[in-house]
């Protein structure tokens, strides 16, 4: 006889609990030997000149690639919400508290990005007079050490309306560890490409990028994090829509 479909996973498809840590602390220590050369200087020079960055009014890289594709990621931020009480399509595969994760961590990323960009006096490549600005290049992490320039450049936030996104990978990866996969590649390639598009147009350089990124990522495994303890002090109050053969409990 064949095992029923409702046969518990086997000890080793649960994630590792300490692998986020292993991989938020490699990136975090990779950011900061990148912030320790002249890697964003060097990146920015290839689009930029002393007569400021070409492409910065492009109409490809400012309508599409910075309009349109924030406009496109508040659509898809919308809809998320709608889906903890409204889901659609594949979303219907989860419970109501993956769903409800899935929009709470970006949003929560996103509100991240925004306070470290308030409190920051970085400002932007084509701020700088070596690339036309009256601003001189300060490091990021320079506190109190103003650069003359607008600052609030540092994170990139265009590039979070991709890596917000990253919270649903831990959302996902519990009970759906392919389509979590599949989430996490398509949100680092959003933020990268949103970012890199930025990095054309002198808005930002490319650590401010990456900060976002791992800011993003973190802001995603603390709300799973919270969800999990959540969990365990409350028994889940609902199923997945539609009921699909025996539930399965959050690890």
């Amino acid at each position: 006889m064949t095992a029923p479909p409702s046969a518990p996973r086997a000890p080793s498809d649960p994630p590792h609990p300490l692998a986020p840590l292993f991989w938020t602390t490699l990136a975090l220590g990779l950011l900061i030997a990148w912030d320790t050369t002249a890697f964003d200087l060097a990146l920015a020079r290839v689009f930029g000149n002393g007569g400021g960055f070409p492409l910065r009014d492009d109409w490809f890289f400012a309508s599409v690639m910075h309009e349109g594709a924030r406009r496109a990621a508040w659509v898809l931020m919308v809809l998320l919400a709608a889906s903890v009480w409204w889901p659609v399509g594949w979303l219907r595969r989860l419970s109501t508290a993956e769903r409800a994760q899935m929009a709470a961590s970006a949003l929560i990323a996103l509100g991240v990005v925004t306070a470290f960009k308030q409190a920051s006096a970085t400002s932007c490549p084509w701020d700088l007079a070596e690339f036309g600005g009256m601003a001189r290049y300060v490091s990021h992490w320079s506190r109190g050490i103003f650069d003359g320039g607008s600052g609030h450049c540092f994170p990139a936030g265009h590039a979070s309306a991709g890596f917000a996104f990253l919270g649903g990978y831990f959302a996902l990866r519990h009970r759906h560890p392919g389509p979590a996969r599949w989430w996490l590649a398509a949100s680092i390639a959003a933020g990268l490409i949103l970012g890199a598009a930025q990095q054309v147009r002198g808005a930002h350089f490319m650590s401010h990028t990456l900060w976002t990124g791992w800011l993003c990522w973190t802001a995603g495994w603390a709300c799973d994090l919270a969800a999990g303890l959540l969990c365990h002090r409350h028994a889940p109050s609902d199923s997945v829509l539609p009921s699909e053969g025996a539930s399965h409990v959050r690890p």
